[in-house]
């Protein structure tokens, strides 16, 4: 793939036609990763546009390539990059790792003193976010803004979660400290040397967080009840 032939800059109300293209890929790549999303409309992202919350990539031709936007919440104090989607004949270019830098770069900008975090069951997401300089952190050290967790409840996960109390789910959080973070060639040689011990956590999160959801799917007697969760579904069990 010809990454000259692509575009990445900050989105603007002109760029509010991707819009659908973008929500949809979004729910059809959870899907078929078997993992959580909190939905968002297309009328949400183009909102994002408007903004100028937002980075959007494209071919000089006017093919949609990648997208991600900004959130903030607690007022301004936390900051989430989130939705980053990439069309699927455009994956595996380096180019999620561009708009990442990118939307980093732009929250930084707008937001310099605000704590930057996400929320990512990928590995890739993982590696990306450690060059920049996250973290991974608990669930308490992200933001307890009742309007963000709100939003996780159109995620196949939601139940998992508040079962939880909020404390863990099947991502995994990360956390950039404009205050106290360690330097990029840190978080990234450290991911490098825990790459294997992230991967196994990530199983072994779905494994045990799903357990007692999965029993849900059995009669008293422990026999298989006909037809499958959504948990399944999602999962591929």
């Amino acid at each position: 793939m010809d990454n000259q032939n692509i575009v990445i800059r900050v989105a603007h109300s002109g760029d509010t036609h991707f819009a659908i293209a973008i929500t949809d890929e979004m729910a059809s790549s959870a899907q078929a990763r078997g993992t959580g999303i909190a939905k968002r409309t297309p009328e949400y992202v183009a909102e994002k546009m408007k903004e100028g919350k937002a980075v959007i990539a494209y071919t000089k031709d006017g093919d949609w390539v990648g997208f991600c936007y900004i959130e903030t919440w607690s007022h301004g104090e936390y900051v989430a990059n989130s939705g980053l989607i990439v069309a699927p004949v455009f994956r595996k270019s380096g180019v999620a790792k561009a708009i990442k830098k990118k939307i980093f770069e732009l929250s930084r900008e707008k937001y310099p003193d605000a704590k930057l975090f996400g929320l990512t069951t990928g590995l890739a997401v993982m590696k990306i976010n450690s060059e920049l300089g996250y973290e991974p952190v608990t669930y308490s050290e992200l933001t307890q803004d009742e309007a963000f967790w709100a939003g996780c409840k159109s995620c196949v996960n939601y139940e998992i979660l508040m079962s939880k109390d909020r404390k863990n789910c099947m991502c995994t959080a990360m956390l950039f400290d404009p205050k106290d973070h360690y330097k990029p060639e840190e978080t990234k040689q450290y991911f490098e040397e825990n790459k294997k011990g992230f991967e196994r956590l990530l199983k072994f999160k779905q494994w045990k967080l799903l357990k007692p959801f999965l029993k849900k799917d059995k009669d008293e007697n422990g026999n298989q009840l006909k037809g499958k969760s959504i948990f399944q579904v999602f999962f591929n069990l």
